[in-house]
C-alpha cells in the first residue's frame, strides 16, 4: 500500500502519450518515443500512435494510397506490448474536422480501456500531437504535459486554425509545457502555467561507436547503403531522415549535386517528393528508410552529413534530433541556416545557395577537422535521453507537484 501523498502533490502510476508519430512506421529517434522509452524504465507507458494532424487527399497521387494503406495496417495491430511496461496502441480514429465528433467519442474510450489493461489507473497524459487534447480532456488524469516540440500549425496540409486552437488550449490547461526549441521557448513560454526547456537527447555511445568503426564506409555500412553505392568509390555526402517536400530543399540538393559530379549524395529515408524527382542526377541515390538500429551505422558510412532545409516558419522553430546524432557520429556537417545553429557555432558549416553549400561540402571532404569533431562530441556528451527524462520528471515535481510512482530502473535500452 502506497504512502499518502503530501498536500498539493499528485501521484501518477503511468504515462499515456498521444504520440506525434506512428511507432510501427516512423524512425524511433523522435522526442516523444525516446522520452517514453526512458519513462518505461520506471512505470507503465502506453504510447498511442499519432491520431494525425492532417487528412490525406487524392491530390497527393500515389502517396495518398501509401498513407492510407500504412494507417490501416497500423490500425490492425490494436494494442501491442512491445516490452515490459511499454505498450503501443493504434486506435481507430477519423482525422480532421469531419471526424472529430466520432473520434471525440470513440478515442478516449479506446485509450482508457487500453490503459487499464496495461496497469495504468492514474495517468500522466503527455500530448505530443495537439488533436490529442480532445481525448485527454475527457479522461481522468493526474496531470497533463504538452510537448511543444515544433510549430505544428505551420506543417504543410494541416488545418492551421484548428491546430492553433488545440495549441492554445494545451498551453492554458497543461501542468507543464515542454519545449526543445530555444526559438519556441523564448517566444512562447510565457503563455502557460509552467514551461521548461528540455533539449533533445542522443544515444551518444551508439553513434560514437559507429563513427569510430575502422571500416565504417565498408563492411560496417548497412546493406542498403552498400547496394546503392555498388561500384562507386567517391566521397559521400549523406542526409538521413525523411525527405519531406515541405522541409527538404530538393532544388538545392540537385543543384549542389550537379556542381559536384564526383561526390555521391546519399539520401536515406522515406520520401514524399514527386516520383522521379532525382532521375536526372546520376550521383544522387535514394535508399529508402532504414530502421533506427541502423541509423548510426548509416551516418558513419558517410564522409559528410548534411541538412538542406527550406527556410520556413517550421524550420525556424525546429531543433532537429539528427543534429546531435550527426555530431556524435563525428562527421563534418553542412547545413542551410536556421536559428538553432546559433548554439553550435563553429561546429556546423553553413551554405544557403548551391555555390556556398557545395563549397562547404568540398571543404569538409578535402580537410575534415578532428578538432571540430572532438569539440562537437564534447558539446553533447552528457545529452543522453536518460538525463532528459530525469529532467522532465524533476520539472513535473518541482513545477507542477506531480510525482511518478517509480520502481527500480530496468536494464536494457532497446525496445
Amino acid at each position: 500500500m502506497s504512502e499518502p501523498s503530501p498536500a498539493g502533490v499528485a501521484e501518477f502510476d503511468g504515462v499515456i502519450c498521444f504520440g506525434g508519430e506512428d511507432w510501427w512506421y516512423h524512425n524511433r529517434a523522435h522526442y516523444d518515443m525516446q522520452m517514453m522509452r526512458e519513462m518505461s524504465r520506471h512505470m507503465p507507458v502506453l504510447y498511442v500512435n499519432s491520431i494525425g494532424m492532417r487528412v490525406p487527399t487524392m491530390t497527393e497521387g500515389g502517396m495518398f494510397f501509401k498513407r492510407v494503406q500504412r494507417k490501416l495496417k497500423s490500425f490492425s495491430r490494436g494494442l501491442v506490448r512491445v516490452r515490459e511496461d511499454f505498450s503501443v496502441q493504434s486506435p481507430v480514429v477519423v482525422p480532421g474536422r469531419r471526424g472529430m465528433k466520432l473520434s471525440g467519442w470513440l478515442l478516449p474510450r479506446q485509450v482508457a480501456r487500453a490503459a487499464r489493461k496495461v496497469g495504468i489507473h492514474h495517468p500522466l497524459i503527455w500530448v505530443a500531437c495537439p488533436p490529442g487534447i480532445a481525448a485527454a480532456r475527457q479522461m481522468k488524469h493526474a496531470g497533463l504535459v504538452y510537448q511543444r516540440t515544433d510549430r505544428f500549425e505551420c506543417y504543410e496540409g494541416v488545418d492551421a486554425d484548428l491546430i492553433r486552437g488545440f495549441d492554445a488550449e494545451l498551453k492554458r490547461d497543461a501542468d507543464l509545457v515542454l519545449y526543445c526549441s530555444r526559438h519556441l521557448f523564448d517566444s512562447e513560454s510565457s503563455a502557460g502555467h509552467a514551461a521548461a526547456f528540455i533539449d533533445h537527447g542522443v544515444d551518444f555511445g551508439d553513434f560514437v561507436t559507429a563513427g569510430d568503426h575502422p571500416d565504417a564506409r565498408g563492411s560496417a555500412a548497412p546493406a542498403v547503403v552498400r547496394a546503392a553505392l555498388q561500384g562507386r568509390s567517391g566521397p559521400r555526402c549523406g542526409f538521413i531522415g525523411d525527405l519531406d517536400s515541405a522541409v527538404f530543399d530538393a532544388d538545392l540538393l540537385l543543384k549542389t549535386a550537379a556542381l559536384m559530379p564526383d561526390v555521391e549524395f546519399v539520401l536515406v529515408g522515406a520520401c514524399t517528393l514527386p516520383e522521379g524527382w532525382a532521375d536526372g542526377a546520376p550521383n544522387v541515390h535514394l535508399t529508402g528508410r532504414v530502421p533506427y538500429e541502423d541509423v548510426a551505422a548509416t551516418m558513419a558510412s558517410m564522409d559528410v552529413l548534411m541538412m538542406p532545409w527550406h527556410r520556413s516558419e517550421w524550420i525556424d522553430a525546429c531543433n532537429p534530433i539528427k543534429l546531435k546524432e550527426y555530431l556524435a557520429t563525428g562527421r563534418p556537417i553542412v547545413s542551410t541556416d536556421f536559428p538553432e545553429l546559433r548554439h553550435y557555432e563553429g561546429l556546423v558549416a553553413v551554405g544557403n545557395e548551391p555555390e556556398t553549400f557545395s563549397a562547404a561540402v568540398r571543404a569538409a571532404i578535402d580537410a575534415p577537422d578532428p578538432e571540430v569533431r572532438d569539440r562537437g562530441r564534447e558539446r553533447i556528451a552528457e545529452a543522453t535521453w536518460t538525463s532528459r527524462a530525469e529532467s522532465a520528471l524533476q520539472e513535473l515535481e518541482a513545477r507542477a507537484g506531480l510525482i511518478g510512482r517509480r520502481g527500480p530502473s530496468r536494464s536494457g535500452r532497446s525496445i
